[in-house]
């Protein structure tokens, strides 16, 4: 699972999708568009950061829920959490998904 992590924290647009969730959560994927291509200057198609949304979601970083007609994206902090657990505090029980 962690192999995944890494992954989906290698591309520069997925940490940018994630940053626009730290600072708003609760997002549709028109909104995540707007934030990106106003804020970063990015010009992607909807459909390349639904991509992204979609390997962020199979890594656990991005948790989506549907309200009615809309999907709402939610950032998950656990498999960071994780890591950080592995590495930074190796004395503190592990917690298995």
């Amino acid at each position: 699972m962690a192999e995944d992590v890494f992954k989906a924290l290698a591309d520069p647009t997925r940490r940018r999708i994630l940053d626009e969730l730290v600072e708003r959560d609760g997002q549709t994927l028109f909104e995540i568009c707007t934030r990106l291509v106003t804020g970063h200057g990015l010009g992607l198609s909807r459909q390349a950061i639904s991509q992204h949304l979609a390997v962020l979601e199979s890594a656990g970083l991005v948790l989506s829920r549907r309200q009615g007609r809309y999907k709402f994206h939610d950032l998950n902090t656990e498999p960071l959490e994780r890591i950080v657990t592995r590495w930074l505090r190796p004395d503190a029980p592990e917690k298995t998904p």
